[in-house]
């Protein structure tokens, strides 16, 4: 049985910075592709990073965000800086087999972690 946990969402100001956590059991996530992805209140799911051997990053999160792993702990990260209001979401991370942003690819899923950015 393969689970995912995300944790640390919060509330920030504009500027600001936070790093999700996303932890797994039941599977190796470096032999996997971890992905992070969003929905905000009224809009679909849309990919945010991904990371396998290498790592992907939606338009709106490079420069700012920067994911990586501690294969020790079966864990990965999303660092996340510059954070704008915009970036209010629930923030998910998923396993998949093969790098990719489609959220149709991805077979495991964390509970989400809310992420608030004031203005």
């Amino acid at each position: 049985q393969v689970q995912l946990v995300e944790s640390g969402g919060g509330f920030v100001q504009a500027g600001g910075s936070l790093r999700l956590s996303c932890a797994a059991s039941g599977r190796t996530f470096n032999s996997y592709v971890v992905g992070w992805f969003r929905q905000a209140p009224g809009k679909e799911r849309e990919f945010v990073a991904a990371i396998r051997w290498s790592t992907g990053y939606a338009n709106s999160a490079k420069g700012r965000f920067t994911i990586f792993r501690d294969n020790a702990k079966n864990t990965v990260y999303l660092q996340m800086n510059s954070l704008k209001p915009e970036d209010t979401a629930v923030y998910y991370c998923a396993s998949a087999r093969e790098m990719s942003s489609y959220s149709g690819s991805y077979d495991y899923w964390g509970q989400g972690t809310q992420v608030t950015v004031s203005s």
